[in-house]
């Protein structure tokens, strides 16, 4: 048994963790989100699936056999006419057992559905990210390219002027190329990342889609009580509840080693007579005592558990990863908030007339001014990896229903 293991017995009914205190989703993306999931493919093929587990579960919970009815008619030295009734009783409550599988697959199939609309969410949330990084990045690419042109319209009247040379106008001129690359560049990569809304919403429109909030909360550190939170994931539910299906079919095949009997009662006439008879008969296990599909049941059964084991340990490390990577993007994020975000427009007119008042060559004011829309562009990058760091961390600690208000 793997050292986490344990983990799967400390959450009891009612002890399951509090959310933490976070800032919930603007409502207009919420109400976005869950129009757009519950009539996803997959969360609906996900529905109907539980929903068969369901039906599963009450064919499971009827009676194992039904009553046999027969008939005997026979003509010759004395005619005989017979009706027969008989009844196979489930004398070992195999439809208990069945019934057991039948509830620990629900609940199994329960959990994926929530599982599968967790990972439909996060991938819209991921791609509402990707759009809005790809438009403030098509904005600023276009911001760029009107810099550049207007320093390359510049250049060229001190140029005739007689106030730059050829090399410096030649440089602008490139300059306000490479800008002009750039933005194609960008607009390419927004129409890419719009295919990513589109893949789970076809047939919005990018005008309606929500922003993204760019203030979000920060995590309790350490954050308590891990455990109980990976516990509760659905993932971890879910391979819980395979395991407990595999262990309820070892108990089913058990029971189907030992025969049920039938009991059959016959009555009628034979030359005139009256007849009643009382049968009682019980299937003999001798040539196949069906031991091995207790066995290969048991050996499923540990299958499963290991497979649950697995995946406790490996939602316990992402959820410890998630954690450490948004308070290190949070942090990034409140110091360029803080310190790092100047005014674009003014540093580039500072930056204008400095050059214009020859205290810059072209080539430094070039340099600057691209390392100022360079850390421009890094802090949208950074944007977009605190908000992927911070859905990772929603769905990891199982807190993303709670954050967009969504009720399954």
């Amino acid at each position: 048994m793997l050292p986490l293991a344990g983990l799967f017995w400390i959450a009891q009914p009612g002890t399951a963790a509090e959310p933490p205190s976070t800032t919930p989703a603007p409502s207009a993306l919420s109400a976005f989100i869950e129009s757009v999931v519950e009539d996803n493919p997959q969360v609906r093929a996900a529905r109907a699936a539980l929903e068969a587990t369901t039906a599963f579960k009450s064919a499971a919970a009827r009676p194992l056999y039904n009553p046999e009815v027969g008939v005997q008619a026979e003509n010759g030295e004395s005619d005989t006419r017979a009706l027969e009734l008989s009844q196979t009783i489930d004398w070992s409550n195999k439809r208990s057992a069945r019934t057991a599988v039948a509830e620990s697959e629900r609940l199994a199939a329960e959990a994926e559905y929530r599982a599968v609309r967790w990972e439909i969410m996060t991938e819209l949330l991921g791609g509402l990210a990707s759009h809005q990084t790809g438009a403030d990045r098509d904005a600023l690419a276009r911001t760029r390219a009107d810099l550049m042109h207007d320093f390359a319209t510049l250049a060229q009247r001190r140029f005739d002027a007689g106030d730059l040379s050829q090399v410096e106008l030649d440089l602008a001129l490139l300059a306000y190329s490479e800008a002009r690359i750039e933005r194609a560049t960008a607009a390419a990569e927004l129409a890419a990342a719009r295919q990513a809304v589109r893949n789970i919403s076809p047939r919005s429109e990018p005008t309606a889609w929500p922003l993204l909030p760019s203030e979000l909360p920060a995590l309790a550190s350490p954050e308590p009580r891990l455990e109980e939170m990976v516990v509760e994931l659905p993932e971890v539910q879910a391979a819980r509840r395979r395991a407990a299906a595999a262990a309820e079919v070892v108990e089913l095949r058990r029971r189907e080693q030992r025969p049920d009997p039938t009991v059959s009662l016959s009555g009628g006439e034979e030359g005139g007579k009256s007849l009643v008879g009382l049968t009682l008969s019980m299937p003999l296990y001798i040539r196949n005592r069906f031991r091995y599909e207790v066995d290969a049941a048991a050996a499923e059964y540990e299958q499963a558990q290991q497979l649950a084991d697995d995946v406790l340990q490996r939602a316990y490390a992402r959820l410890l990863s998630a954690a450490e990577r948004y308070r290190l993007s949070n942090a990034a994020w409140d110091d360029w908030e803080r310190t790092g975000q100047v005014s674009l427009r003014r540093q580039t007119d500072l930056l204008r007339r400095l050059w214009e008042a020859g205290e810059l060559s072209t080539t430094d004011y070039l340099v600057q001014l691209r390392q100022t829309l360079d850390v421009r562009e890094s802090a949208l990058d950074l944007r977009f990896a605190l908000w992927e760091a911070w859905f990772e961390w929603l769905q990891a600690s199982g807190r993303l229903d709670t954050w967009l208000g969504v009720t399954p």
